[in-house]
């Protein structure tokens, strides 16, 4: 928030406020999310979260009764993912990943994660892991906003914390419009008789 008195501009408190205020407009759209939308494979080959055993690709991942497709190096073009693939990214690689390593939220990884086979299930920890994150960016004052990241990650160690913070926003901002458009395509497909 700037302050006309001191010429100033809280860059913390705007990236926190884009983030909020982006949140409170797309975990609106995702209201009503039913089991059949959450998994629904918008075309042939898609991603998903499925029942162990099942996976789509022989790399899946995860500990509990469902694993999600992934595989290193991805494929080009990339695949195509469900909402349900979408929300555990989101849930594992946007929030509660960076939540575990910089703010100690519970241990988060992708194969370590039990990933919710409903969408009342992916959606309360969606919940839970943008709030473990949010609460982590809320408490860091300037100096931690200028250190850099650490081993967590990877070749990025040396980046400031703030440049991560902007840049989990854009992520979230990012998968947040595709699962709406996929919302939407949902909404809009052709139901055979």
């Amino acid at each position: 928030m700037s302050t006309a008195a001191t010429g100033t501009t809280d860059w913390h408190q705007l990236a926190i406020e884009q983030l909020t205020w982006h949140w409170e407009h797309a975990r609106h759209r995702l209201d009503g999310l039913t089991d059949a939308e959450y998994l629904w494979e918008p075309v042939e080959g898609a991603w998903s979260v499925r029942p162990r055993g099942t996976a789509a690709t022989p790399q899946a991942a995860g500990a509990g009764e469902w694993e999600v497709d992934f595989a290193l190096p991805e494929p080009t073009p990339a695949p195509v993912t469900t909402i349900a693939w979408r929300l555990a990214h989101l849930i594992v690689g946007i929030f509660g990943a960076r939540a575990a390593s910089h703010f100690g939220f519970r241990t988060c990884d992708y194969q370590s994660w039990e990933y919710a086979g409903t969408a009342a299930g992916a959606l309360a920890q969606l919940d839970e892991t943008y709030a473990a994150w949010l609460a982590g960016v809320r408490g860091l004052d300037p100096s931690a906003l200028a250190r850099p990241v650490g081993e967590a990650e990877g070749p990025f160690a040396e980046h400031p914390m703030a440049e991560l913070v902007l840049h989990i926003n854009r992520e979230a901002i990012h998968h947040l419009a595709e699962i709406a458009l996929l919302r939407d395509l949902w909404a809009h497909r052709p139901v055979l008789s």
